[in-house]
């Protein structure tokens, strides 16, 4: 992607019938990283996030709490998903609630326009509903329950009973988009990633789509349906859009082209939603699909899926408590290959933190800025003749940054973080072989003390330039303690090595990374 493009991230907008888990907070962490990143690279972006407020799981929690449901989604975004973004060091540029005015309006112009265009017609459904999951269940995805549900059927993902429900509802003519959705899947083979999530999803659609129930009327918390207000917008239909409302959709065409369309981070579990019935509804409106949709893994605890109802869910601040929202950051994007399941465990997290952060980059950068201050009196010295040697961890910064923006086109922010971390075991493995603190002692290689702590300046800042998307806090540390020239945000990524640094350097205050001594349970 050349810089200077248009960059639209989302996340899902998150169901506020509870409170935020890990699994939520690395979605989110995943797409800020790539939108800082393409802020950084000078890239027109923009970052969405947002919570999912209506349906009949909302309407029953706030019933079960004796208040509206308008209140409970106020509280809850009040209290839990709003100070998320704080918790996890988030940089979004909206927060979009499927309550807000600007939504619902524009979502009844959107059925308005399938509905006038002969998209929607009448009909009778009859089937099993996971109010868990908002939708109507296929019998492959239902089991026969055990223990308390013997003898009732349940869901796969809840492991709670399904309803059977007879509705006359408002269906959307989605099966006769399935051409159409194989057509783009063959077209653009990126479309969907991972690979695996996209072999799913063409064989999904190969096996024929069934049209679509888009209204409830048993119940009335949801967006009025147009034309007949004795219904309600089916909840995935009306979230789905939310994705377009929040960038003009109806109200503003001129945003609306600026912005769209989107690049989607789902979890793996809400992508045919995202991958078929959404670039559906897209085609019926005559609209762009999305650009792409990543689906990425599941985070596992103790082998399973973390899930509410089995109470394995982990609150993000029972990490970042002890270990800061950085190495939060930087430990789910870098332990899991992005769009792979990947299990968390408080003993490879406090691993990685003391080897990978406090060992690796933080005493990197306490190293580098200590030596300058002591043997240069904190003057960053001019270099010398560059040898082999000063010449390698120069053309790595090169490769380091290529190699790391490439990856983020590709979505590949593991593989950005390893390409980048190859210079801070370079740059490590440099000290050790160049040995400053002898070069020091002997006055004869002075020049040469120099060039070896101007190389490793150099490098450090590059890496300052490159982590900042993922580390924000420590790298903005590190920048001013290097006296980088103006915001860090503002250095352009794919030019990391081009980093101005001041004339001198200022020692750390404290620890980039500061050691942990027990496990953060």
């Amino acid at each position: 992607m050349p810089s200077g493009s248009s960059f639209y991230v989302t996340t899902p907008i998150f169901y506020v019938n509870d409170v935020p888990h890990i699994g939520h907070a690395y979605t989110e962490v995943a797409a800020d990283v790539l939108a800082r990143w393409h802020r950084q690279r000078g890239d027109d972006t923009w970052m969405l996030t947002g919570t999912d407020e209506h349906g009949q799981k909302i309407l029953r929690t706030a019933t079960a709490n004796g208040v509206t449901p308008q209140q409970w989604a106020d509280k809850l975004v009040a209290e839990a998903w709003k100070p998320l973004l704080e918790t996890v060091d988030l940089a979004n540029d909206d927060f979009i609630r499927t309550t807000d005015e600007r939504h619902e309006v524009n979502v009844q112009k959107f059925l308005q326009r399938l509905y006038d265009d002969g998209h929607i017609y009448t009909g009778e459904y009859e089937g099993y509903y996971c109010v868990g999951c908002e939708e109507y269940k296929q019998p492959s995805d239902l089991l026969p329950g055990t223990g308390e549900y013997e003898g009732q059927l349940v869901c796969a993902i809840h492991s709670l009973p399904v309803e059977l429900l007879k509705e006359r509802n408002y269906f959307f003519r989605m099966s006769a988009f399935g051409d159409r959705l194989l057509e783009l899947y063959a077209a653009q083979p990126d479309f969907v990633q991972p690979e695996s999530a996209r072999n799913e999803v063409v064989s999904f659609v190969q096996q024929g789509l069934a049209d679509l129930s888009i209204s409830r009327s048993s119940f009335d918390w949801g967006v009025k349906v147009p034309w007949d207000e004795s219904h309600v917008v089916y909840v995935w239909f009306d979230a789905l859009l939310n994705y377009i409302t929040a960038v003009g959709y109806g109200a503003d065409e001129e945003e609306f082209a600026r912005r769209w369309p989107a690049t989607h981070i789902v979890g793996k579990d809400i992508l045919r939603f995202h991958a078929v019935i959404w670039p559906a509804m897209l085609m019926a409106a005559g609209l762009d699909v999305p650009k792409r949709v990543f689906g990425h893994g599941w985070l596992l605890v103790g082998g399973e899926k973390m899930s509410k109802s089995k109470l394995t869910g982990i609150a993000p601040s029972q990490i970042i408590d002890t270990f800061g929202s950085d190495a939060f950051r930087y430990y789910f994007l870098r332990a899991i290959a992005f769009g792979q399941d990947g299990s968390f465990s408080w003993e490879d997290l406090a691993a990685r933190y003391q080897a990978e952060l406090a060992n690796g980059f933080g005493n990197l950068a306490s190293r580098v800025v200590a030596m300058v201050a002591r043997y240069c009196d904190g003057v960053v010295p001019t270099p010398g003749e560059l040898t082999d040697a000063d010449r390698a961890i120069v053309d790595l910064e090169r490769s380091a940054t290529a190699a790391a923006d490439k990856a983020i086109d590709s979505l590949g922010i593991h593989e950005a973080i390893a390409a980048t971390w190859r210079l801070v075991d370079a740059l490590n493995g440099y000290i050790t072989e160049q040995e400053p603190w002898v070069l020091a002692k002997d006055p004869a290689q002075r020049e040469r003390l120099d060039t070896v702590l101007a190389t490793v300046v150099r490098g450090l800042g590059t890496l300052a330039v490159l982590l900042s998307p993922v580390v924000p806090k420590a790298t903005a540390k590190l920048w001013e303690a290097l006296g980088g020239e103006g915001e860090l945000a503002a250095q352009r990524i794919d030019r990391a090595w081009e980093w101005r640094g001041g004339a001198t350097v200022t020692p750390l205050a404290s620890p980039l990374f500061p050691r942990i001594e027990a496990s953060g349970e």
